[in-house]
């Protein structure tokens, strides 16, 4: 299977920044950080404090809440946006099943990109809306 580069991703395909212009996605793009992780590697913890997004370029990685696995993440999908909003808690943890090649938005890059792009904010609150909804669905069927 062919691996594609971090520089072919469409950053306009991920709700976070389906909103920005084609300026505003190479400001998104020139503050991301291209990584490399080996299979095993712990990414995020749940319970610890997180302070970054992570995309997907190549690899997959296991979703685990309270040490039981509940889904795989492949390329193109992301995790993290939400302790890039509130510094609270990881809800769940993400172990790379595979070598991975990730792109990183550190906290303090991204509430620098909120200041110069606030079509960014409201992109986030309507998906941020949407997500409550699917779990309020969840939580009270009917």
């Amino acid at each position: 299977m062919p691996r594609t580069s971090a520089k072919e991703i469409d950053l306009s395909q991920i709700w976070l920044f389906a909103a920005c212009s084609a300026r505003d996605l190479r400001k998104v793009r020139s503050s991301l950080d291209e990584i490399h992780v080996d299979a095993g590697e712990v990414l995020c913890e749940e319970g610890a404090t997180g302070h970054e997004f992570f995309l997907i370029v190549n690899g997959t990685a296991a979703v685990k809440r309270k040490g039981r696995k509940v889904a795989t993440l492949g390329p193109g999908k992301w995790f993290g946006e939400l302790a890039l909003l509130d510094r609270q808690p990881r809800s769940a943890t993400i172990v790379a099943e595979t070598d991975m090649d990730l792109l990183v938005l550190e906290q303090r890059h991204f509430l620098g990109l909120l200041d110069t792009m606030p079509s960014l904010s409201r992109k986030m609150l309507a998906a941020m809306a949407s997500r409550l909804r699917e779990a309020d669905k969840l939580a009270f069927p009917g």
